[in-house]
């Protein structure tokens, strides 16, 4: 069967579509960046890479038409554009009106759990597009979720850096609203197993998990998990800005993000219950076990997928990677260095792990200094991290830095900077003919980036000779 996923390089698109392939299908993924995600699925059979952006339905012509089943994944947890539920339901609309020219039979929707009269913006926003999808030309199954739970989901690393950076909590009052988490196993099974299952069609149903927890319950059973002993206290006099404050300063989300969640979080979802977990046999998993489920795979080093990569965990990126990937030549402030390699694989090895827990090689005082102005001014700091220890692909997320290109073969890394600039600025390693070039290039925007590149120049000096030594080294 022919099966058409949209939000391929998403958090479950990424790892919905291996189990697809191994069912034999072939999956056309849908993605707005074919360039990103190339490299996300190199070397895969049975998989067709088209880009579209549904924003646009003129874009969606190179979608081929004769497609069975599709996967709608597309929604936005930024609140940064004020009219973003007009957008998801343009998408939606572009999406449905397309839809209707295929042969396409079932379409399967992720959404939120939505049965409480006081919703969200973004909960709404995920209801109207359910009611838009729905079509007499096919057939519409949505699975409505609450909070997932897996290696790499954004609620599961803000939980997880609450638990472990903070023994004592004073926390907002939201952390008493009650919900019922689900690991990522099992929505992954609930979405793999719906394909055409006709008593499916046309209807919608609650996924969740178990138990009923309040967050500060799941705080406390994930510290368990962790056999960290901590306090919590709520109190009813925190904000909901002061509570997106809190989180964006103790955990690694942008504060837009935040600001997103904390509104959503003081919605209490309970799923209605169905009987779909006996339809198709799922029978999910408690939030310990899918708790500790993830620290597995986070200890195998195999997240497949981490929200952090997404473009809105940084606010500052909006367009493709490749429309970055042409450093500007002209009106640049440069830092060129350059060394003979002796060992061509080890030094691509230690380029390749840089950022993250292994650092920048050279000044990390300074580069912590750097990412704590950072956040302090609202950007992405060094929380984020990257994914992989060892691995990068174009798009991933690196401190406050977005990897552009990466090609070991060619030896070479292109980063973008998403840390708060006045200007752009890049990082590039390129290894030719045995020699290792690191450039760093600044594009300025009017005297205030001119000031802040002579001020950190005599920085630059020490931090990138520093870096490139210890990398060569």
């Amino acid at each position: 069967m022919k099966i058409l996923v949209t939000g391929a390089t998403g958090y479950i698109g990424k790892r919905l579509i291996p189990l697809l392939l191994n069912d034999g299908h072939i999956v056309v993924c849908a993605v707005r960046d074919k360039d990103r995600a190339k490299s996300y699925f190199r070397g895969r059979k049975n998989i067709e890479l088209v880009e579209a952006d549904f924003l646009s339905f003129t874009s969606l012509e190179s979608i081929p038409k004769d497609i069975d089943f599709a996967y709608y994944l597309i929604h936005s947890m930024s609140n940064s554009a004020k009219e973003f539920h007009v957008l998801e339901e343009k998408c939606a609309f572009n999406f449905k009106r397309f839809a209707e020219q295929t042969t396409l039979k079932q379409v399967i929707y992720l959404s939120g759990i939505t049965n409480d009269t006081k919703l969200s913006k973004h909960l709404l926003s995920r209801k109207n597009v359910e009611n838009t999808l729905a079509s007499k030309k096919y057939a519409l199954t949505t699975f409505k979720a609450g909070i997932i739970v897996g290696s790499g989901s954004s609620s599961f690393e803000i939980i997880r850096d609450l638990v472990e950076k903070l023994p004592v909590m004073i926390a907002p009052k939201w952390l008493d609203t009650k919900t019922q988490p689900l690991g990522i196993r099992d929505v992954l099974s609930f979405l793999h197993r719906a394909i055409g299952k006709k008593k499916l069609f046309n209807k919608s149903f609650d996924v969740f998990g178990p138990e009923v927890l309040t967050y500060k319950e799941m705080l406390l059973q994930f510290s368990e998990v962790r056999k960290l002993k901590r306090w919590i206290y709520t109190v009813p006099i925190m904000t909901p800005k002061l509570s997106s404050y809190w989180l964006y300063f103790v955990t690694s989300t942008s504060y837009k993000l935040a600001s997103t969640l904390v509104n959503s979080m003081g919605v209490e979802v309970i799923g209605n219950k169905s009987d779909i977990n006996k339809i198709l046999d799922v029978q999910p998993m408690s939030y310990k076990q899918a708790v500790e489920f993830a620290f597995v795979k986070i200890k195998q080093n195999s997240i497949v997928s981490s929200w952090k990569d997404s473009y809105i965990s940084s606010g500052k990126l909006k367009n493709y990677v490749h429309e970055f990937i042409n450093v500007p030549k002209h009106g640049c402030f440069k830092d060129f260095k350059k060394r003979k390699v002796e060992n061509r694989e080890r030094t691509l090895n230690r380029i390749w792990a840089i950022g993250g827990e292994t650092g920048w090689y050279y000044g990390t005082f300074l580069w912590k200094i750097r990412g704590f102005i950072d956040q302090f001014y609202g950007g992405a700091g060094l929380r984020r991290g990257r994914r992989h220890p060892s691995e990068l692909n174009a798009g991933d997320a690196l401190d406050f830095w977005r990897v552009i290109y990466a090609d070991k073969e060619k030896g070479k890394l292109l980063l973008y900077a998403e840390m708060i600039l006045p200007g752009e600025a890049w990082l590039e390693f390129k290894i030719e003919e045995g020699i290792l070039c690191q450039t760093a290039t600044f594009r300025p925007h009017g005297l205030a980036g001119r000031l802040y590149w002579y001020a950190v120049m005599p920085f630059h000096w020490f931090v990138f000779n520093g870096m490139i030594n210890n990398i060569n080294k």
